[in-house]
């Protein structure tokens, strides 16, 4: 009398070696809809995997290249603003400096203008002083230029020169000491204002056109970051449709 078992029964063994065939391709259907990847490990695709990997590793050195712009932005945004503040006291002073060069004028009133003028004077110290973001200050001389970060490796960078500001300097030549007291001493300083207020918006041009610099770029790299993503995601993720009715046919299929 024959019998039959699993080990001997070459149709059973067919059918197992079948049915084990089903499973393994059920858990690996299974785990990509699980994870969204076709390409979750290095055992799935080893050449793909590395491809991604990499990527992957350039998309998250972006990240610190558009912190770096940013903080850069917002470095320039702060002496920007306080550039312009400069600016409207200059052209205060200039006022104050014109009133008190009228010779028809009393010297009380003259006095009150000079008061006026050496507070707004003073006032363009504290302002380029203030004007510091995460510890750098493009206007007060201490930073002649900022670096950012322009690509992934840290390879390239992007260069801001800074505009110093600070009374009796080349950009504002009007010195801490200067006064309108006078009818010389003010018409003297009506020009050297009329100066600084021309190299002022020289300055704030030359910033403004970095800022529009460093916008311009966050925003390629950006694009670039969302390109990269788009790559890694056809390299990896997996066809949800396509696997859950793959799933469906070889849950039928098992049974």
């Amino acid at each position: 009398m024959s019998l039959n078992s699993v080990n001997t029964n070459v149709g059973a063994m067919v059918a197992l070696q079948n049915l084990n065939s089903t499973n393994n391709q059920l858990q690996t259907v299974q785990g990509r809809i699980n994870t969204g990847l076709k390409v979750a490990s290095a055992k799935d695709n080893g050449a793909v995997w590395a491809i991604a990997q990499s990527q992957r590793a350039t998309s998250a050195s972006l990240d610190a290249v558009k912190d770096s712009l940013q903080r850069g932005q917002s470095t320039l945004d702060v002496a920007v603003a306080a550039g312009e503040s400069v600016s409207d006291l200059l052209i205060q002073m200039k006022t104050k400096a014109l009133a008190a060069s009228d010779t028809s004028l009393d010297q009380a009133s003259r006095d009150a203008l000079n008061e006026d003028f050496k507070a707004l004077r003073d006032q363009i110290g504290t302002v380029v002083g203030n004007a510091d973001f995460n510890g750098t200050n493009l206007l007060d001389g201490s930073t002649t230029s900022l670096n950012v970060l322009a690509n992934a490796s840290g390879s390239s960078t992007i260069t801001v020169a800074g505009q110093d500001l600070s009374l009796g300097g080349s950009v504002v030549s009007v010195s801490g000491t200067d006064t309108i007291g006078t009818v010389t001493s003010a018409t003297a300083v009506i020009t050297t204002v009329s100066n600084s207020i021309d190299a002022v918006s020289t300055a704030l041009g030359k910033l403004g056109t970095s800022s529009k610099a460093l916008e311009s770029h966050l925003n390629f790299v950006g694009k670039l970051q969302d390109t990269l993503e788009a790559g890694i995601g056809n390299l990896v993720d997996a066809d949800l449709a396509k696997e859950s009715a793959r799933l469906q046919a070889l849950q039928t299929k098992q049974q």
